[in-house]
């Protein structure tokens, strides 16, 4: 487990966690050195700096017993020691957990990038009913992400007349897990593509639990049980990764007689689309973790969300080519600094009514 306390430096002071009004703890599910999980902390902290919050960022490492060990350590200290926000994520269906845990301590919560599904309502309802300190949640349109990369995938597909011996186009899927939200939506995106091509076959959908190791050894055995596949389909880049891996293995070469997808904008998938080793790639939704900062801010200074909705899910997800990647590169490369968030806050721009928390715009 490790844990990141951002202290920035203000007009002529360092400003420490003690000397901040508002404080914010996030439980990140991700490892410390996972490309997405790194950037997500990177974007957070520009956020942070911008709005003057006191940030502390815990990794579970993809550990999900480190996630509940994490929010009962921050529950049992003493109330003066508690941060005034935790923000949460739904990762392995433990967000109902998390609520509990937290339930009584005074602390707020905010789910982002996943919050409890439909499936989980019954158990937690409505945020701020039986959970009362539970505020709100905010994710990507993960449906998004699942289609846009399906999409341009069989496309590829077509163009290279990938067709197995049938005439279909026959395509593997390497999903996330089972039980997060943004998981399942994302194969729900991948499944909408492949029943609107009408010409594409879903040979089968195995879950490598976003793991680029485990991906490589489901794959191998895909490989050999599916052998008209050409179209790989993955739930995240290092997914795709692994299957491009075992794919290489056999001999083959990813972007000329096999094609993959992933989602996410590590510097490595970038560079797999800009030679074409990745066909298809989806990204931007790393921001969601300061556009909830935002949201946080505001209401911590009496400017609620509520009037937009208590469970937020706005488009995030940009579809990604050789010539976008090089913006992106350029833009991004070195973080997300030269941001400035306080511009998206309505707290300090009142005349801002809905949040536009689009990732396109800061391509510009």
């Amino acid at each position: 487990m490790r844990t990141i306390r951002f202290i920035i430096f203000l007009a002529g002071m360092w400003l420490t966690a003690s000397s901040w009004a508002l404080s914010v703890t996030f439980i990140n599910p991700g490892k410390s050195n996972e490309a997405y999980w790194v950037a997500v902390a990177e974007s957070m902290q520009a956020a942070a700096q911008s709005l003057g919050i006191e940030l502390t960022m815990r990794f579970a490492e993809r550990d999900h017993q480190q996630i509940l060990a994490i929010a009962q350590e921050i529950a049992a200290r003493p109330k003066a020691a508690r941060p005034a926000y935790v923000m949460l994520t739904d990762d392995y269906g433990l967000g109902p957990k998390l609520l509990s845990i937290f339930d009584g301590t005074g602390i707020q919560c905010f789910f982002a990038f996943s919050a409890p599904g439909t499936a989980e309502q019954a158990d937690v309802g409505e945020p701020r009913q039986r959970y009362k300190h539970w505020i709100g949640s905010l994710q990507p349109h993960a449906v998004d992400a699942g289609y846009l990369t399906a999409h341009a995938l069989i496309a590829q597909g077509r163009a290279a007349h990938a067709q197995g011996p049938d005439g279909m186009l026959h395509l593997l899927a390497i999903a996330g897990d089972r039980s997060t939200a943004v998981s399942i939506q994302r194969n729900e995106g991948m499944r909408h593509a492949v029943s609107d091509a009408g010409d594409v076959v879903l040979d089968q959908e195995v879950y490598a639990d976003w793991s680029r190791d485990k991906a490589q050894e489901q794959s191998a055995v895909l490989f050999g049980r599916y052998p008209a596949a050409r179209l790989i389909w993955a739930g995240s880049d290092q997914m795709a990764f692994g299957a491009m891996k075992s794919w290489e293995k056999r001999g083959g070469k990813p972007g000329q007689d096999a094609w993959f997808s992933g989602i996410n904008t590590s510097p490595e998938a970038m560079q797999a689309v800009k030679t074409g080793k990745l066909s298809a790639l989806a990204g931007g939704h790393f921001i969601t973790g300061a556009w909830a900062l935002v949201m946080i801010y505001d209401h911590a200074h009496g400017r609620d969300f509520a009037d937009e909705g208590l469970q937020l899910d706005r488009p995030m997800f940009t579809l990604f080519d050789a010539s976008n990647a090089d913006l992106f590169l350029a833009r991004f490369g070195s973080g997300v600094a030269k941001i400035n968030f306080r511009q998206y806050s309505k707290v300090l721009n009142p005349r801002i009514k809905r949040y536009n928390f689009s990732f396109a715009p800061l391509m510009n």
